[in-house]
């Protein structure tokens, strides 16, 4: 029984905070926001954030997106799911909804958090966005859906990363499938 206890220890450790991430692509232009504060701050970013208690995924990403750019989301659907952890913090996995916003209301405005910018699609700023992003976002410019994970080490270094595409989210796809 001792060795089961252990492992039922080891287990427990494992934990999951739930995000989201909304894009905005425009015929050749997507609007990314440059974070201000907190985590990730200095890099270009889609809107997004942590879900809060009492409301689902979707309303989190559409709460967030409005917090953070004043948009109201009019259409919204799931392209990508990835998991995120970290070499210093393994066990705690960020596990990350992907929304692509179709319709929308308003006009990008500036918070506390993120400057919103358009950019042509040739000129996306990679180099001053997470490393992880020239991996999956190809595929978000190509309307494809995917389930990834992403494993970073020292200095944002990626260590180790899975990505497959998938047809929708409906037929039970899990990051598991990795």
């Amino acid at each position: 029984m001792g060795n089961n206890n252990s492992m039922d220890n080891n287990f427990e450790e494992i934990s999951r905070k739930v995000l989201t991430l909304c894009l905005l692509k425009k015929g050749e232009r997507v609007l990314l926001g440059m974070k201000k504060r907190g985590f990730g701050s200095g890099r270009w970013n889609g809107f997004g954030g942590k879900v809060q208690e009492g409301e689902t995924i979707e309303e989190g990403a559409i709460r967030e997106l409005h917090e953070e750019c004043g948009l109201v989301v009019n259409q919204l659907e799931k392209f990508g799911q990835l998991d995120f952890e970290f070499h210093d913090n393994r066990g705690h996995i960020l596990e990350v909804h992907l929304y692509k916003v179709g319709e929308f209301q308003g006009k990008p405005v500036e918070s506390e958090e993120m400057l919103p910018r358009w950019f042509r699609i040739s000129k996306i700023p990679f180099a001053r966005m997470w490393p992880d992003d020239k991996f999956w976002f190809p595929l978000f410019l190509e309307d494809k859906k995917f389930l990834g994970n992403f494993l970073f080490g020292e200095q944002d270094s990626i260590l180790e990363h899975k990505l497959i595409e998938v047809d929708s989210f409906d037929a039970g796809g899990s990051l598991d499938d990795l």
